[in-house]
């Protein structure tokens, strides 16, 4: 019985995302039923193969690795932040900005990366049925995490249009950091969480295919390059690029942590207010509600129903971080399909304080228009990374009972 609700659950998923679709005419479903067969497969094989973990482990410790040189220069400057038990969020997740931005900058001034993503996005395009860039930022934030693929990402969002940098905005909602994926797994099930990952990705395109079709001409369907990289251009001399590009990175990082801290304290605002009415009235608790209907398409009995409820309320209004410390002591003795569907939903940065970072990111790089045009999008923003986060966990509960 509870895999069938498991089965309605993926439908129920999807079409969910046709019914808030801001164009169902455009939805290409050839491409989306191809994309729903393929996490088909990753999920039964990666669920079932030590090969396919292995695979997504290594691509994550090689972007761990470029966030640990960048720590060696933050150590330099502020040792005090690195060599701690736990380093904050603006050490961890922002401060490694000053290294990656500039690194794929200096690969975009050579030439490297635009033909990277040119090949990558032309492969994936044509599983997919997407647009190039569009497939190839869907890897990238795999491991790279939201605000990292942003920043590296810069030259191109300046120059698509308003509607495909909302998708980006999007995808964006459900995407993690190699950095963290070591603790992860030290806290939950490695290999749900390393499932997780490719899953999130390819999910991230179905949900925003369905949310926000956007039809790019082949004449648009192109991998910016810098100014100067034409026949005939001359080019940036190359320190005043990189000191740009520094200077950039760090009026990024300031952006990105004052949208964060401001939209997590206006969070905290409103459940203080709503706790003036009830003192268990709060944003986490409200969400539990909203969601248990959703916790029980997964294929749960009603008392997990409501467990997987709370702890996706948790991880919206926080954290991943959060759930993953009340469960980490408990979750080996739950049962393997609460365990797995668990593990894989709360893989992801679906939460509020991400809309924050997010939003912030954009207004480091677009102008005002297309800011104003993601900005009026945040519910769609938000909506996209919890049917991601949804869909990922139905389709690896398939395989897990």
């Amino acid at each position: 019985m509870y895999l069938v609700v498991n089965v309605i659950g993926v439908i129920a998923f999807l079409a969910i995302g046709f019914l808030f679709s801001k164009d169902k005419k455009n939805i290409q479903w050839k491409s989306i039923a191809i994309m729903v067969v393929l996490n088909l497969f990753l999920a039964w094989f990666l669920t079932s193969f030590d090969i396919g973990r292995a695979i997504v482990s290594g691509a994550a410790d090689g972007f761990n690795w470029l966030v640990q040189v960048a720590y060696v220069g933050i150590e330099f400057a502020l040792p005090s932040w690195v060599h701690v038990k736990s380093m904050d969020f603006v050490t961890s997740a922002l401060l490694p900005i000053l290294l990656i931005v500039p690194l794929f900058d200096i690969l975009t001034y050579i030439g490297v990366l635009p033909f990277i993503i040119k090949w990558i996005g032309k492969g994936l395009s044509f599983i997919t049925g997407q647009p190039k860039f569009e497939s190839f930022f869907a890897v990238e934030m795999m491991f790279l995490g939201n605000t990292e693929a942003l920043a590296v990402s810069s030259l191109q969002l300046k120059q698509i249009k308003a509607q495909r940098n909302v998708t980006l905005a999007m995808m964006s909602m459900s995407c993690v950091t190699a950095s963290i994926i070591g603790s992860y797994i030290q806290m939950m099930p490695g290999q749900f969480i390393l499932t997780a990952i490719p899953i999130n990705i390819i999910n991230s395109i179905i949900v925003t295919s369905l949310l926000n079709p956007v039809t790019v001409a082949p004449e648009e369907d192109t991998i910016a390059k810098l100014h100067g990289q034409g026949e005939g251009d001359k080019k940036e001399p190359f320190f005043s690029f990189l000191g740009d590009s520094i200077l950039g990175a760090g009026r990024l990082i300031l952006i990105i942590a004052a949208n964060v801290i401001a939209f997590v304290a206006l969070a905290a605002l409103i459940d203080k207010i709503l706790q003036l009415a009830n003192p268990w009235l709060t944003l986490e608790h409200i969400l539990g509600i909203i969601m248990y209907p959703f916790a029980w398409l997964l294929g749960l009995n009603g008392h997990d129903s409501f467990q997987m409820a709370q702890y996706m309320g948790t991880k919206l209004v926080t954290n991943e971080f959060v759930v993953m410390g009340k469960v980490t002591g408990t979750i080996n003795h739950f049962d393997p399909h609460f365990k797995a569907v668990l593990t894989v939903f709360i893989t992801s940065f679906a939460n509020f304080s991400t809309l924050g970072m997010i939003i912030g990111c954009f207004k480091g790089i677009v102008d005002k228009e297309k800011n104003d045009v993601i900005s009026k999008n945040v519910g769609y923003m938000l909506l996209s990374g919890i049917l991601v986060s949804l869909l990922s966990a139905a389709l690896v509960g398939l395989f897990v009972w």
